[in-house]
């Protein structure tokens, strides 16, 4: 019998920058990744992120446009992901967004379910969210509005 607990929700976003990183428009937001990144990693259901030396994954670049932010996570269940991204401080940041990025005409976070301690790598996300992006949600890559369950339900 396949249970949730078997598996782990990887999640992938990005976010096309205005300018630089190291720019005065995004002054307010490289003053909070610190905390943000330290609150979903105390987050109840979090499990994993992708980062590098420096602690967050701001400086890989895996696109060709090097203004786009690549975010890659793992949490227990969509209900601990929502609640990270809705009910903390993280959501200030979902409301100030467009003052530091672009408005995406496609998708730009993907989900999908990964064996429990199974890593997905950037290049799986990057698939998962063109998936996504030409097709729509399925169970291979899905939004926070239609989620699926392990075996492929609509939740």
């Amino acid at each position: 019998m396949l249970r949730v607990s078997d598996h782990h929700l990887a999640q992938v976003n990005v976010a096309r920058m205005k300018a630089p990183l190291d720019s005065a428009v995004m002054e307010g937001f490289v003053a909070r990744l610190d905390e943000i990144n330290a609150l979903a990693d105390g987050s109840p259901g979090f499990v994993w992120r992708l980062q590098t030396e420096a602690g967050n994954a701001t400086y890989l670049r895996p696109y060709d446009d090097d203004r786009i932010l690549f975010n890659l996570s793992v949490w227990e269940s969509v209900d601990h992901l929502k609640a990270y991204v809705y009910r903390t401080a993280h959501a200030q940041l979902l409301q100030s967004r467009r003052q530091w990025f672009e408005q995406f005409e496609k998708p730009f976070v993907a989900l999908w379910w990964v064996e429990a301690g199974q890593v997905p790598t950037v290049e799986e996300a990057k698939e998962r969210l063109a998936w996504l992006q030409e097709r729509g949600p399925s169970a291979l890559a899905f939004d926070l509005r239609t989620s699926f369950e392990p075996a492929g339900e609509v939740s």
